[in-house]
């Protein structure tokens, strides 16, 4: 009898349209909800999972002067940024691990958060597209604009927000 229950559900995954999550991981912790949400859901179905963090473009000073003049150190931004992210990516692989999956694991620097989660969802093939939505509101967001409210607007790929 379990071998033909066995025989039934790997027939039935043949019928499931996801096989390839993208996570975006920011490290916040919703974006933690957001892998737990994702690796529940995964397991059943055996998707791949991949992790993405895109980190934002570095903010410019609209003037520089020898007073804000940052002080010359042996780091530059792009490797501080680099050090953060493989920190953040680290972070979201452990979890990944410990529920007993495995992950890939992607760097976006210097886009939008937005455009970089649909690029590389499209350019890896994904079928899902999972991230949480801090649910700013009024001024905050449109000062800081929401990065979940224009993937959906522009992916053409399920999106699965958590809150």
């Amino acid at each position: 009898m379990l071998n033909g229950i066995s025989v039934f559900l790997d027939e039935l995954k043949g019928f499931f349209v996801y096989r390839h999550f993208l996570i975006a991981f920011d490290g916040s912790e919703l974006s933690h909800k957001a892998i737990e949400h994702a690796v529940a859901l995964s397991r059943p179905l055996t998707a791949k999972l991949t992790v993405l963090y895109a980190s934002p473009p570095l903010a410019l000073p609209l003037y520089i002067s020898p007073e804000n003049m940052p002080p010359a150190t042996e780091t530059t931004p792009s490797t501080e940024v680099a050090k953060e992210a493989a920190d953040i990516l680290s972070a979201a692989r452990t979890m990944i691990e410990d529920a007993g999956l495995s992950c890939d694991a992607i760097h976006a620097p210097g886009t939008p958060p937005w455009e970089a989660i649909l690029y590389e969802a499209n350019r890896i093939g994904c079928d899902l597209i999972v991230m949480a939505s801090h649910g700013r509101s009024g001024v905050s967001a449109v000062l800081l604009g929401s990065e979940t409210q224009k993937v959906l607007i522009h992916s053409k790929i399920p999106v699965l927000v958590v809150r």
